[in-house]
């Protein structure tokens, strides 16, 4: 039986931090096991940004030593493989063979369990939807010891409440999924300087068929007739025949193992107004002035070629504040809101914005609309702002992402996500005694009383 051993533990914004009982899971008899303990909750690689995979003074299995390949369907696409595979690990064994995650996120370094329990997204969202859709099946470990299997034709129910539940369900411990075929690893890209919201939305309208997909880095903290300013990057899958002779060499290239890193927290001053506004001209530089064919590496996640990026915000840590509003009204909600932050002295710090399409599950996050991703160190104003910006989120009928929200009340979160109450008689049925738990189930109100 393993032993636990007592750690402090957060999110990948270092925020909150909490003190958790750790385990190891090496196979389904471990997890089994850890079950015995008391409450617990599964936690991969520690990228999802809040409370989502701490556990004051409760038990955190860490999943990542489940992460063996069990089936390849070459024919179909088809990957059988434990919960604590990376789509990382995914990448580097069938990229070279013309294979990709159907959906990636801005890091590469999330577990299939993970991506499950927070329904991740990415810059395609309006066209291939949420993780949930390249999922077929997946085996979860419940509260009673028990392993069943999910999916949309058994146990749907579980299978559904999965998708955003946090965790707070079972153990996932391996699933069924679809890649996606592949000519290149490259991916042809076009970038236009945005000079306003207006000509933002303007030109996600233009582009919404052309190109699969869309991002935007916003410049938050501009104002008035530049409000909404910022770049927008679109791509396509670059086809072998697109590529130039130097790329054709190498069609299939992984990314590189080595990178940059960062050692140590930076010093809390060091991000501040006229920092930012410094970054953001390079920022907007660099996102303006891409080649035309770029790796995936870049294309889907430039961030990870700095290791430990997060220490930059400063042992305060951050959260990034992410919500959707709907299209309806678009325009003037996203003004007030954008008009908000800029005011609120909090810094915002690498913001991103796109376009969602129709959303599926029960707590899933999205929906058809608008989504912006917004970085803020903590400070005690972060703290008096949110709930403001809560507000006026929930009154434009938005919701924030539960996979990375920190600070969210459980008043106002039961009125962003009112299907609640479906989600949680799902809960009673398959754990009713309350053994999945977490930091952000009790602040939200998602534990069975």
């Amino acid at each position: 039986m393993q032993s636990a051993r007592k750690e402090k533990l957060a999110g990948w914004g270092n925020y909150p931090v909490a003190e958790s009982y750790t385990l190891t899971p090496r196979s389904e008899a471990d997890a089994k096991s850890d079950l015995e303990k008391g409450k617990i909750i599964a936690r991969g690689l520690g990228r999802s940004y809040g409370d989502q995979a701490v556990n004051e003074n409760q038990y955190v299995a860490i999943c990542t030593k489940l992460n063996h390949f069990l089936n390849w369907d070459e024919k179909e696409g088809i990957l059988e493989c434990e919960a604590g595979v990376s789509l990382e690990e995914i990448i580097s064994v069938f990229g070279p063979k013309g294979w990709l995650p159907m959906i990636c996120p801005g890091t590469k370094f999330v577990t299939i369990g993970g991506a499950i329990a927070n329904d991740i997204h990415g810059k395609a969202h309006h066209i291939d939807g949420s993780f949930v859709n390249c999922i077929l099946s997946f085996t979860i470990l419940l509260a009673d010891g028990t392993t069943v299997e999910a999916s949309r034709t058994e146990n749907a129910d579980l299978f559904w409440a999965n998708f955003g539940g946090l965790g707070l369900l079972g153990v996932i411990l391996k699933a069924r999924l679809k890649l996606r075929r592949i000519e290149t690893t490259y991916f042809r890209q076009k970038s236009l300087k945005i000079k306003g919201l207006d000509h933002m939305l303007e030109a996600l309208d233009r582009y919404d068929h052309e190109y699969n997909y869309s991002v935007a880095w916003i410049d938050a903290l501009a104002k008035g007739s530049k409000l909404g300013s910022g770049v927008l990057t679109l791509g396509n899958a670059a086809k072998l025949n697109d590529l130039p002779e130097k790329l054709k060499a190498d069609p299939l290239k992984l990314h590189a193992t080595g990178k940059l890193s960062v050692p140590f927290f930076f010093p809390s001053f060091a991000l501040n107004g006229l920092t930012v506004r410094m970054l953001n001209r390079v920022i907007a530089f660099v996102q303006n002035s891409p080649k035309e064919f770029v790796h995936y590496e870049k294309f889907f996640f430039p961030l990870d070629a700095i290791n430990n990026w997060n220490k930059g915000y400063g042992k305060r840590g951050f959260i990034q504040y992410q919500f959707v509003i709907p299209e309806e009204n678009g325009k003037k909600n996203l003004t007030e809101i954008l008009e908000m932050i800029a005011g609120s002295g909090c810094t915002p710090f690498l913001n991103v914005f796109k376009r969602m399409g129709d959303g599926q599950g029960i707590l899933s996050f999205p929906f058809k609309g608008y989504t912006l991703a917004i970085d803020f160190p903590v400070t005690k104003n972060l703290l008096s702002f949110t709930p403001k910006l809560d507000a006026k989120v929930l009154s434009a009928g938005g919701r924030l992402y539960l996979g990375k929200d920190a600070l969210l009340q459980e008043n106002t979160f039961k009125a962003m996500y009112p299907q609640y109450t479906e989600w949680l008689a799902i809960k009673r049925k398959y754990d009713p005694g309350n053994r999945f738990t977490s930091n952000i189930s009790r602040r939200l109100g998602l534990d069975i009383a």
